[in-house]
């Protein structure tokens, strides 16, 4: 690790091991709340803050994907593997991953139009799923 490193790895606590593991055992997004939950079934026992310094730190990390629904929270889960976009129902927070091709270019076309470099980006859709309509 250089001086420049923003965010220096996770010290593998066992509170930090318990977020991983339950991170692991659903493939859904769960809010830091949800998480903390289901840690309390499992009989361990993280704070809540430790819950939320956690998966910031594993989001910094690009280990967790973070979404924000449309009231503002935050909602976790472990990365894929690949670049996509979600379509996320606002009613149950259900969520699709979708490929974007057309979102890409758009995005590179913009950027590039207004001379910026190095540019990412994230795209949610908000809608209602079939279940819930």
């Amino acid at each position: 690790m250089t001086s420049t490193d923003p965010t220096p790895p996770l010290r593998p606590t066992r509170q930090r091991k318990a977020v991983a593991e339950a991170m692991a055992s659903f493939a859904d997004f769960r809010s830091a709340q949800e998480i903390h939950e289901l840690l309390g079934d499992r009989g361990e026992q993280v704070g809540l803050a430790t819950v939320y310094r956690t998966l910031q730190r594993l989001a910094d990390a690009g280990e967790v994907d973070v979404l924000r629904t449309e009231d503002g929270e935050a909602i976790y889960r472990r990365c894929s593997d690949t670049h996509h976009h979600h379509l996320v129902c606002r009613s149950c927070g259900a969520t699709v991953e979708v490929e974007g091709p057309t979102v890409e270019r758009w995005t590179s076309s913009m950027a590039a139009e207004h001379g910026y470099a190095d540019v990412s980006h994230t795209l949610e859709i908000f809608g209602t799923c079939p279940r819930c309509a």
